[in-house]
């Protein structure tokens, strides 16, 4: 049977320090090399870097939210719910409203 291929992780720290060293070196695939990554990963990485996030690796994939960031998304979550409450209830009203005469 085949071993199955574990997800190397990296530290927030190990990232910050590969995309500063990115803009120092010249070649960014021999600093790939040298650190066993690939030059992907270090173009992905300092693109997350430059996108202006205030947090461009939050780990585990979870993003971290200011608070009103958090607002605002349960605010629309909450929208698209009661959207969706209203649309039922509009169709019930068509269904039950009909007389049968």
């Amino acid at each position: 049977m085949g071993k199955k291929k574990t997800r190397k992780s990296y530290s927030k720290a190990f990232k910050l320090d590969v995309v500063q060293q990115s803009y120092l070196r010249d070649n960014i695939r021999e600093l790939a090399s040298e650190l066993e990554l690939s030059p992907a990963m270090i173009y992905k990485w300092r693109s997350a870097y430059d996108g202006g996030s205030p947090d461009p690796f939050p780990g585990k994939g979870v993003e971290k939210l200011t608070p009103e960031q958090a607002e605002l998304r349960r605010v629309k979550a909450e929208n698209v719910e009661l959207r969706l409450e209203r649309d039922i209830l509009k169709k019930a009203i068509g269904i039950f409203g009909k007389t049968n005469g």
